[in-house]
């Protein structure tokens, strides 16, 4: 079993550059600053952001079969594994519908594409012909279908987080129905286990380098005066998103008896990855160890953490309702209540039919914009520019979600322990084979 937070234990110190977390903020800065004072070199830096995500992208097919695997096999009972998938699912729907109002909800009342007045005619749409055809082949069917993998080994292969997630679950009910005689097979998984946590802590020493080569990036391919044109988008995007993490899921941390802030200071080394990165698999092997360590129990995190992921997308469905009627807005596109209904309706299902794919917010608002033909799909290529900006933000609170619905569902299954989870919100969390070393002081 990966360690668990005690409230006896205290926090590792060390001095501050030795932090995971301030690495990666100085190496954003560094970032930021290369891409726009030296755009071409900052371009040419993507290389070093690529790598360090390949390198995450390596385990995470092992991190998420043997934690899944371990954690059904540990719980021994069907039933509770049945309950846990149900509330999960439940939680995901009522939430990811949330957030499709709230896009809504926002984009109707500051109207950012308001008075743009753009003909659809002279836009570029070739520009967005890749993710319009990605979006008609992601079909819910498809989608169903694509979950089961050709072979064992392909799902790992392919690093297909679904796929990977269904195999692990059929062979964690296979385990628990041989019984004793599958105890030996949980055994030597539980010690791989320790062994690719601990080089998931290996790899995030290069987190840094990643972050600053990713961010370089960003800045010096799309610079930051492409905002400036789509700043009322943009604001709006990141501002709906904040009144969503601090408000909604704010009153749901606190309801069940943790603060939204605090769980946020926990998390803020893998959010400022993300953030660096654009990303939120950069730091699901990370997320999934400290769940573990603030007191929820394995089972629960091992089926929330990467089911979340593919089907707890809050940030994304902000952006898919709000973005949609931007588009309206800036062409001129007048959207009655039955045509926001039927966007709504639309975006819900996309949302899902497009989990786990490259590019899921570009894709997922190509096949909601299909299928409600008032909104003109070539009125995509306004926000092309900066939606890489808007991916920092969507990958943000779809990493924050996950987290929050990790604790919830633990605490409804009665498998949180609470005092585990207050100290490593208070900050005294035991040491964990995921976590980097820090450098001793001098």
């Amino acid at each position: 079993m990966i360690p668990q937070a005690t409230s006896a234990a205290p926090p590792r110190s060390g001095p501050w550059y030795a932090h995971l977390y301030v690495q990666v903020l100085v190496a954003i800065v560094a970032g930021a600053l290369i891409g726009h004072f030296l755009p071409k070199f900052g371009a040419d830096l993507k290389p070093l952001g690529d790598a360090f995500i390949k390198l995450v992208k390596m385990v995470i097919a092992p991190v998420i079969f043997l934690t899944i695997v371990t954690g059904i096999a540990g719980m021994r009972d069907l039933g509770k594994f049945g309950r846990v998938v149900l509330k999960a699912f439940a939680y995901f729907l009522t939430f990811s519908t949330l957030a499709l109002v709230l896009g809504m909800v926002v984009g109707n009342l500051v109207q950012p594409g308001a008075g743009m007045n753009i003909d659809p005619a002279t836009l570029h749409s070739e520009k967005v012909a890749d993710y319009a055809a990605k979006a008609h082949e992601t079909t819910i069917v498809g989608f169903l279908s694509n979950i089961i993998p050709t072979t064992v080994t392909g799902a790992f292969a392919d690093g297909d987080i679904l796929q990977v997630l269904f195999f692990s679950i059929l062979f964690g009910v296979s385990l628990v129905l041989v019984g004793d005689k599958g105890r030996p097979v949980v055994d030597l998984l539980e010690s791989i286990a320790h062994a690719f946590f601990r080089l998931v802590g290996i790899l995030m020493k290069a987190a840094p380098i990643g972050a600053f080569g990713a961010f370089a990036f960003t800045i010096g391919k799309y610079g930051i005066s492409s905002v400036i044109n789509l700043a009322a988008l943009v604001g709006t995007f990141y501002a709906t998103s904040l009144i969503f993490v601090l408000v909604v899921l704010g009153a749901v941390a606190w309801f069940n008896g943790f603060s939204i802030l605090k769980l946020i200071r926990y998390l803020k080394s893998e959010l400022l990855l993300v953030l660096g990165t654009s990303s939120s698999e950069s730091a699901l092997p990370s997320l999934i160890d400290k769940m573990e360590r603030a007191g929820c129990a394995k089972p629960v995190v091992g089926l929330v953490v990467p089911t979340g992921y593919s089907f707890n997308l809050d940030g994304t469905n902000i952006y898919m309702t709000l973005a949609a009627l931007f588009i309206a807005q800036a062409t001129g596109v007048h959207l009655s209540l039955g045509d926001q209904l039927l966007l709504l309706s639309v975006a819900m299902l996309s949302s899902k039919g497009a989990a786990g794919v490259t590019g899921a917010g570009f894709i997922t608002l190509a096949a909601t914009l299909s299928v409600v033909p008032s909104v003109p799909v070539a009125g995509m290529a306004l926000i092309l520019g900066v939606d890489r900006f808007m991916s920092e933000c969507r990958a943000l609170t779809n990493f924050i979600g996950n987290a929050v619905a990790t604790i919830v569902v633990s605490r409804w299954e009665k498998a949180l322990d609470k005092d585990a989870l207050d100290a490593a919100l208070a900050g005294h969390v035991a040491p964990s084979d995921a976590e980097p070393l820090p450098v001793a002081a001098e």
